[in-house]
């Protein structure tokens, strides 16, 4: 009797082996059955499978990044944003380009110039209000000093466009003004336009008008073109504005216009003569802003539209953390201005405290809970539930109404005798109340994921210790507490960042004392309508919370948090 070989080489019969062998032998790639490489069908139909995964999740998937993502991505934006300076400044942003701020000086008369045309020009499109809320919130002030401001600057403009029209009445009337600066095409197509022909023919530059007059024609075009999309009205019946006449006085004493042959070249030419003549009243811009508000005259808030003159900024960050931008770089603020980092370390303190806190409530009444029969556990349980059908605002007013000094809990020590009447204890306004009343609300989000884990727990476990000897307390813990941990990790972190974005409750009972970081935030989202900062207080206490997870990971670990199971 022959041994079998197990050289696969020497059977004749077919093997799997054999086959493999006979294709990696054959010419050209592995063929599936419509003929296709086998290779190109495979990733073909991986590429269907995976397509069809991402079309299940696809809604989630939105909903996760409509609602969560970009929310986050838009606070990140909204705590370093700070456009609004140099879009509503930008002459004056650029001539603050070689300004020296450390000097304690105020800045050269280019620097008013531009910022007599940037501020007339917010002005008539209501953006200088906005730009002064803005620079308020780094310097006290600047909102009502840009307010008088918009209002103000017409009296510069003023002084040359009276002269102008003493001269000539014809100064102070629309036709003229833009038959001087716009095109013939233009003048004819605005003439014969009617209301039933929609939109106004676009304004359009007489050709060599700029060359002539360059700040005139520049701000007549801004004038017009203004006129007709934001107040719907034809430059030939509205007169321009009185900056418009400012900078045709520049652009008269600064050049020469004998050339001019366009049309009301003598009305130009008589005014140009005016302009040379010494009796013709100026004013410079450093005066006229000194005569709107003397605060102009100080160098701080030209040093704040400096600092904040980039699109992008740290000073909300800054002031999250009790900083602030200087001339001489980031510094801690005065003593008594720093609140941010005094309500970051109260927040993290109470919110730890609270969750201490319905732990020790939470794990006995977890622990009956899971020990109980079925039906007296599901009838408790109905308890642990019923302030979820009650809202928020009644349960914390509820709070407020039993601790205060003539609530029940005072009345109930006074009639036992513990307190005496005049002595009444403070537990409202104050942390105690937070606690207390954030605790009662927060105590079934500890008790459902520990009374999940707990339910799981077997307890043939326990009784096996006790049949091996153990006490009761050491089978509880050495048995049955580390099994139950998960549940208290679970509870813990629920809990936790749920009480360290509270406002509502804090903003009830909190007092001044009791409030947390979330009530600045909704204060600044909600009534100083400061987003920037509330967006970096925010991303700070974001940033907290990632970090407070990592090391919770760290020590713990996320794997041993259960839910049940």
């Amino acid at each position: 009797m022959t041994d079998a070989t197990s050289d696969p080489d020497k059977i004749e019969a077919p093997t799997p082996d054999n086959a493999l062998r006979a294709a990696d032998a054959a010419d050209g790639p592995m063929l599936a059955a419509d003929g296709t490489p086998l290779k190109k069908s495979l990733n073909r139909a991986l590429r269907a499978q995976k397509l069809r995964a991402l079309l299940l999740i696809a809604p989630l998937l939105i909903f996760v990044l409509l609602t969560f993502i970009a929310p986050i991505v838009d606070m990140l934006f909204r705590s370093v944003e700070n456009q609004i300076v140099s879009e509503t400044l930008p002459r004056t942003t650029r001539a603050l380009a070689d300004f020296d701020a450390g000097t304690g000086e105020i800045p050269g008369e280019p620097v008013y110039e531009a910022a007599y045309y940037d501020i007339f020009l917010a002005s008539e499109r209501k953006e200088h209000t906005r730009l002064g809320s803005r620079l308020n919130y780094e310097q006290t002030g600047a909102s009502s000093l840009f307010r008088r401001s918009g209002r103000g600057l017409d009296d510069i403009g003023e002084v040359y466009q009276d002269q102008f029209e003493d001269l000539d009445e014809n100064w102070d009337e629309a036709e003229p003004w833009a038959e001087m600066m716009g095109s013939p095409e233009w003048l004819n197509a605005q003439r014969g336009w009617t209301e039933e022909d929609g939109a106004m023919p676009e304004f359009e530059l007489r050709e060599g008008v700029a060359e002539v007059l360059p700040k005139t024609a520049e701000f007549y075009e801004i004038f017009a073109r203004f006129t007709q999309v934001e107040d719907e009205d034809s430059p030939l019946e509205e007169e321009p504005w009185s900056m418009v006449h400012t900078a045709l006085y520049q652009d008269l004493a600064a050049g020469d216009v004998s050339g001019y042959d366009g049309p009301h070249a003598e009305m130009l030419q008589a005014a140009d003569e005016l302009v040379d003549s010494p009796d013709f009243e100026t004013v410079s811009f450093t005066d006229g802003f000194e005569e709107v508000d003397e605060d102009w005259a100080d160098p701080e808030i030209w040093n704040t539209i400096k600092m904040y003159a980039p699109p992008y900024t740290t000073g909300y960050f800054l002031n999250a953390v009790d900083m602030e931008k200087t001339v001489d770089g980031p510094q801690l603020r005065d003593e008594d201005e720093r609140i941010y980092g005094l309500l970051f370390k109260r927040t993290m303190f109470m919110s730890m405290v609270i969750t201490f806190s319905c732990i020790a409530l939470g794990y006995p009444v977890a622990y009956l809970l899971s020990n109980l029969p079925a039906r007296s556990a599901n009838l408790l349980m109905i308890l642990v539930l019923l302030p979820f059908w009650t809202s928020l605002l009644v349960r914390t007013s509820a709070w407020k109404v039993m601790l205060q000094q003539q609530g029940v809990i005072n009345d109930v020590l006074v009639w036992l005798g513990l307190v005496a009447d005049d002595s009444r204890l403070v537990m409202i306004n104050n942390q105690f109340g937070t606690i207390v009343a954030m605790t009662h609300i927060l105590l079934p989000f500890m008790i459902l994921p520990m009374y999940s884990v707990m339910s799981t727990i077997p307890p043939s476990f326990v009784r096996a210790a006790r049949s091996l000897g153990a006490t009761n307390w050491t089978a509880f813990w050495r048995v049955y507490f580390p099994q139950s941990v998960p549940g208290i990790g679970a509870g813990s972190i629920l809990v936790f960042i749920l009480s360290i974005g509270y406002y509502i409750t804090p903003e009830i009972v909190g007092g001044t004392t009791g409030t947390f970081i979330s009530n600045r935030i909704a204060y600044h989202i909600s009534s100083s309508l400061n987003w920037g900062l509330a967006a970096a207080l925010g991303t700070i206490l974001l940033v907290v919370v990632l970090v407070l997870y990592w090391a919770y990971d760290r020590i713990v670990g996320i794997d041993n948090v259960k839910l049940g199971g």
